[in-house]
């Protein structure tokens, strides 16, 4: 959303008011704005469940999301969801109102998106749509059409939910692909599959998700990487960085270069023509060049890993050197830990002691780093809000007049 690390938009935490993007913080879609584009959200926002910091507050002209981080999650702070929301026909608030939907949750995020798209298609503006599902996320439920393979081989159905989940989601893309070429939107339309984390281990924390009744187990899938979601290591940070388009990008290409979220902000505002950004604000750099050419020339750098998450109230700091990383082309530096990613991707053996050169000019950077970031995390004495503005607006909706149905919209 703004292309800096999360840190530096106040962002250290999910939860306790800490989740809540800095009202400072230039978004992607007020940049795009700049070039005529209209943006949509679908799905998960997690920035903020306050009024000045929901979507339709910070450029999406289209907002159909849930609260909280997940659906039907609610914490002692403003971060909550609608009470009582299910994956299956969940409240959603729909351009600052509520409205009853029917189905599942990420067919209903594809459809309200492709509904969507359809209007401002018809109306020939450029657009820019961002559909973020909960899913796979716990607690792990999908469609009986996508977990029955899983539960006919006995898994259980946790594991059958969370791999049905991810099933549900490949159909959704298939659907919003074969829509997206239906319109003739193909060749003016740049797509990007992307996640968020590493490897869950299917939400059993461990790499072994699931037994089958003939003894077979399933594993978790993480390409050989060390750790997980929640780990500084690479694999709880490496994710899928696919992109579409056709007849301006040449198709079946590895781009082997370190890249980041960081960059997509100003990737994005190249493409459309945007040619002033936030002051002071963006630190990544645009893909373009990268996307044209596999081969260009691409000067190396420091990308970050904190995990924060520490106790509300404590001194920031004080966990400035726990559970961090600094990653390069080469290397990852892990706590005191050295790795040659390029040699040994699985992080089986500490070079710290064989590259003390490498390790202190990681240190030095991610030092740099951190003074320029402690300063703008404004979240940290935030006060927790009495009340969860999702219940709040729900129930006030719900007593005035009712949640009306949700209409969904001609594809």
């Amino acid at each position: 959303m703004s292309g800096r690390h999360p840190m530096k938009n106040g962002i250290t935490h999910t939860i306790l008011e800490r989740e809540r993007m800095a009202l400072s913080t230039v978004t992607l879609p007020q940049v795009l704005a700049k070039a005529g584009y209209v943006s949509g959200i679908f799905g998960k926002w997690h920035l903020g469940d306050e009024e000045p910091y929901q979507p339709h507050r910070r450029g999406f002209d289209e907002a159909f999301i849930h609260g909280a981080g997940g659906i039907g999650q609610a914490y002692k702070c403003s971060c909550a969801d609608a009470p009582g929301n299910k994956y299956f026909n969940p409240a959603i608030r729909h351009n600052g109102s509520f409205v009853r939907t029917e189905g599942y949750c990420t067919n209903l995020f594809f459809t309200a998106a492709l509904g969507w798209i359809n209007q401002v298609k018809d109306k020939g503006k450029p657009f820019f749509a961002y559909v973020t599902t909960n899913a796979p996320h716990g607690p792990f439920i999908a469609p009986p059409s996508n977990t029955k393979r899983f539960t006919d081989l006995g898994f259980s159905s946790k594991v059958a939910g969370f791999y049905g989940m991810i099933e549900n989601i490949d159909e959704n893309m298939g659907r919003l692909m074969a829509k997206i070429d239906e319109w003739n939107l193909a060749k003016d339309t740049l797509l990007i599959f992307m996640s968020d984390n590493g490897m869950t281990g299917g939400g059993s924390g461990r790499g072994k998700v699931g037994r089958a009744k003939d003894g077979s187990v399933m594993n978790a899938y993480n390409a050989g990487m060390k750790g997980q979601k929640g780990s500084p290591d690479e694999g709880g940070v490496r994710v899928p960085f696919f992109v579409r388009w056709p007849g301006k990008l040449k198709a079946g290409r590895d781009v082997n270069i370190l890249s980041a979220h960081i960059d997509l902000l100003p990737t994005l505002a190249e493409l459309a023509g945007v040619k002033q950004l936030p002051d002071n604000q963006v630190e990544g750099r645009s893909l373009v060049p990268l996307l044209n050419n596999e081969e260009a020339k691409w000067k190396d750098r420091h990308l970050f890993t904190q995990i924060a998450r520490w106790k509300t109230g404590s001194e920031p700091n004080e966990h400035m050197w726990k559970k961090f990383a600094v990653r390069n082309q080469r290397y990852r530096l892990v706590g005191g830990s050295l790795y040659d990613m390029e040699k040994d991707p699985s992080q089986t053996v500490d070079i710290a002691n064989q590259r003390p050169g490498i390790v202190k000019s990681m240190r030095a950077a991610y030092e740099k780093f951190w003074k320029e970031t402690r300063p703008l995390m404004v979240n940290e004495k935030a006060p927790m809000s009495p009340t969860r503005p999702f219940h709040v607006l729900f129930n006030k909706q719900n007593a005035a007049g009712g949640i009306p149905k949700w209409e969904v919209p001609p594809l």
